[in-house]
């Protein structure tokens, strides 16, 4: 995997290609996308991207390669069952209010990846459903936090109810590998 899968190498390089997002958005797409019922092995996400982040322009293939190595990422996490999950955050020495803001643009992504391949929430679990309203709840914060341990307990406690949220979406609506691949009919 490559070394730079982390919040601020992902954000540096899309910045630096002139990519309008940040890496907790951008991975919050993809999960979206994934959770969402999107195949694992579908190849049309990177042209979703292109539409959605990159004013429909193609990347260069650093931001291609960084792009697939996080969707191979996300999938991994997502195929796990042990909650293996990892949001891409800016790390826990960083300012509170770069925290809080990163979470509120990854549920803004995974929000709109969801939203691409699933707009018929009549089937979805009531969980589903009251999970995907506190995302619009979560994406529509806007207050400051205080550097305090409140705040940074409320933070976690946020940042655990989506990880936890999406993982359940996923289980929900996700795709399988064996989804992706159904048995071939057997010659007699």
């Amino acid at each position: 995997m490559n070394n730079q899968l982390n919040y601020d190498g992902v954000t540096n390089l899309l910045s630096q290609h002139g990519v309008i997002v940040d890496g907790a958005e951008v991975h919050g797409i993809l999960c979206g996308m994934l959770c969402g019922g999107m195949s694992l092995t579908d190849r049309k996400w990177m042209n979703v991207l292109s539409d959605t982040i990159n004013q429909g322009e193609d990347f260069n293939r650093e931001t291609q390669q960084c792009l697939n190595d996080l969707f191979n990422q996300a999938c991994e996490q997502l195929l796990e069952s042990e909650y293996a999950l990892q949001l891409l955050l800016p790390d826990d020495q960083s300012p509170i209010n770069d925290r809080g803001m990163a979470i509120i643009n990854w549920v803004q992504g995974f929000m709109l990846g969801f939203g691409l391949f699933q707009q018929d929430l009549v089937p979805c679990s009531d969980e589903v459903r009251e999970a995907l309203e506190d995302f619009a709840n979560i994406a529509q914060m806007e207050e400051p936090m205080s550097e305090d341990d409140e705040s940074e307990k409320a933070l976690y406690e946020v940042i655990e109810y989506v990880k936890i949220s999406a993982l359940l979406c996923y289980s929900e609506l996700g795709k399988t590998l064996l989804d992706d691949h159904p048995e071939k009919p057997s010659l007699h």
